[in-house]
């Protein structure tokens, strides 16, 4: 009986789980949304939010704890980017910075797939997109007001 046992093995050794996760959490404290399978998914959720919330201290210990989870280059980059931009988008929010959305399977092995991303993230990109489209909008305008 597995009493007392949290969280998922996904069918790795302990070092390989632990790269696994550092891995996917730096890509999606990059990306802001990664495709994979849903029990990945699912403990990957927790991963990020515990890092959300040592970003959320702001302050030495908690970007020390940051880059002890993340392995490897993207350490830095990631525990700057959780800090100065994630971070204080959730200072208001207690917990449940994820959420998980399944998809359909995967053609070849029929594995749930799932996305895994940041709940109402304002990122620089998406404010540039605003930006444009009011752009084009005010040009398709001028151009029927020339007509």
């Amino acid at each position: 009986m597995r009493h007392q046992k949290k969280g998922r093995k996904l069918n790795r050794t302990a070092s390989h789980r632990k790269a696994l996760f550092s891995n996917m959490a730096a890509s999606l404290v990059i990306n802001k949304r990664i495709i994979t399978t849903h029990p990945k998914a699912k403990e990957l959720q927790s991963y990020v939010e515990r890092l959300v919330t040592y970003a959320k201290k702001n302050d030495v210990h908690g970007r020390r704890l940051i880059q002890s989870k993340i392995i490897g280059k993207l350490s830095k980059s990631v525990a700057n980017e959780l800090i100065h931009n994630i971070a204080p988008q959730y200072s208001s929010r207690n917990g449940g910075y994820t959420r998980v959305i399944k998809l359909d399977n995967r053609k070849n092995d029929d594995a749930i797939k799932a996305i895994i991303e940041f709940v109402a993230l304002k990122t620089s990109d998406s404010e540039n997109e605003d930006k444009n489209e009011g752009k084009e909008e005010t040009k398709v305008i001028n151009e029927k007001k020339d007509k």
